[in-house]
């Protein structure tokens, strides 16, 4: 009789392997989509299916989309320590007559931010890249207590020598300098050293914020970042918008070589929001250190140049829920005649790309400036994907051209309210990053908006459903694959 001998010293692992395999697809149907939207369920369980060990790694690594525990901590204590300080105080006078809608979305921002609608505010919007850079150095100048700045990037380079001579100056004559900008989007940038040593040795406190170093017990997801955008001089004056403190090509070799340049918008802005806007800040402080700052009373308000009602509103993985996809999402339903979006990374997610086509359907003008360009392949991709919908829809399309990147953001509603500020429309500014944005309510501001707009029409061309028809498939798949991939968060 024949026999057969098994050699179980090479195959004893293949049943274990089998065995750990489907364990891991049991696991994974049972933790991956509890509170995750079911899309970015999906996408997370096809990676740990097809490719099992690789897609788990990757989970591990970057499948949290929330902040520590400890840090989600500190900001619900500092949502009610804001409520609380700021119940029944005077942040000016609003403007009569808003419509019941906006008194709602004022409320939701409140009840999400925690921080107050406020009156009698002032704001310019500064839309010329060096422009901004020297505009902020003149506040600087004028400070006379303390600086407060807080960029996602933050380098001193040829461009913004003036913004640190600046700093120095003042900083010479004993005003506070205190200094927050992101870890991640610094470390490996050209000037970082540069940047911090002139930061050293003018006596600036600064911080970097989420810092990635697991040897300090400092860590998170490593592409949570922080986001905001703001510069504050003596709770008086403030700055906000899209721009980063760096030179118009970022100084990187790969934008130098293709001739790139961003274009961005700041505004400046006076009054009792800025009282908010240094909430932020403090708030950001006090997240990355663990230190109050004394001295310096939250809600101290300032009177403004205009009347301006202003909302600031963060966001971020440390809040419980999307403040900043809210925002959008409640604009966008209230709209009655026009909407114009300004977003370099459009990738919506179901409910707001719904949003818009329903806006569209009511009869709702809407027009989408993106760039011609793209600076973030799987992003660019990814976006690209929508435009086909988009266009059916009845959006105009408006493309920045090349080689300019449009990283502007801003949605204006009919003519009376605006939001600028940080937050692109995508999943990332919307899960993954800390954000701020500020709601304005006044048909001076959104007449300024519209000015800006119009100049990016000006230097844009209109992507047709025509032109979009002729895409080559291979353009199509990438777009395709790229719009998978983004739903992994």
């Amino acid at each position: 009789m024949l026999s057969i001998t098994i050699d179980w010293t090479w195959t004893w692992w293949v049943p274990l392997v089998l065995l750990v395999d489907i364990i891991i697809r049991i696991l994974a149907i049972i933790i991956v989509p509890r509170n995750r939207r079911p899309t970015a369920a999906m996408a997370w369980l096809l990676a740990i299916y097809f490719i099992p060990f690789i897609g788990v790694l990757l989970f591990l690594l970057i499948g949290n989309p929330r902040l520590p525990r400890k840090r989600r901590k500190k900001q619900r204590e500092i949502n009610d320590y804001i409520r609380e300080t700021s119940r029944g105080l005077d942040f000016g006078t609003l403007r009569p007559n808003a419509p019941e809608w906006f008194r709602s979305l004022v409320r939701l921002n409140r009840n999400l931010g925690a921080l107050p609608l406020s009156g009698d505010n002032g704001a310019t919007l500064i839309s010329g890249y060096q422009e901004s850079l020297d505009a902020m150095a003149a506040a600087i100048r004028e400070a006379t207590s303390y600086v407060h700045v807080e960029f996602y990037i933050l380098q001193a380079d040829a461009s913004t020598d003036g913004f640190f001579r600046a700093l120095e100056e003042v900083a010479a004559r004993g005003v506070t300098v205190r200094v927050l900008m992101d870890h991640w989007a610094n470390r490996n940038k050209p000037f970082y050293k540069e940047t911090v040593r002139r930061l050293d040795a003018m006596g600036a406190l600064w911080h970097v914020m989420l810092p990635v170093q697991p040897l300090k017990g400092k860590y998170q997801r490593p592409d949570l970042r922080n986001h905001r955008k703001l510069l504050v001089i003596d709770g008086v004056v403030a700055f906000t918008g899209s721009q980063n403190v760096t030179d118009s090509t970022y100084n990187l070799r790969k934008n130098i070589k293709r001739g790139l340049h961003w274009v961005d918008m700041m505004a400046r802005i006076d009054g009792p929001v800025v009282a908010s806007i240094n909430a932020v800040f403090l708030s950001d402080w006090f997240s990355e250190t663990d230190q109050i700052v004394e001295g310096i009373e939250l809600f101290t308000v300032h009177e403004g140049s205009g009347d301006l009602d202003c909302q600031v509103i963060p966001s971020g993985p440390g809040f419980e829920f999307q403040n900043n996809l809210k925002l959008f999402m409640g604009l966008l339903f209230a709209a009655q005649h026009k909407i114009i979006i300004v977003s370099p990374y459009f990738v919506p997610d179901e409910g707001l790309l719904t949003a818009i086509q329903t806006a569209c359907q009511r009869g709702i003008h809407v027009e989408l400036f993106v760039s011609e360009e793209g600076d973030q392949a799987m992003v660019y991709h990814a976006q690209r994907s929508y435009y086909e919908a988009l266009l059916r829809a009845g959006v105009r399309i408006w493309m920045y051209k090349r080689p300019y990147i449009l990283h502007s953001k801003s949605m204006s509603i009919d003519d009376e309210v605006a939001v600028i500020g940080s937050s692109n429309m995508d999943m990332r500014s919307f899960g993954l990053n800390l954000e701020m944005s500020m709601l304005v309510r006044g048909e001076e501001f959104v007449s300024q908006l519209r000015a800006v707009e119009d100049q990016y029409r000006a230097d844009s061309r209109e992507l047709t459903l025509e032109e979009w028809k002729q895409q080559p498939l291979r353009s199509t798949v990438l777009d395709n694959l790229a719009r998978l991939t983004s739903a992994l968060q």
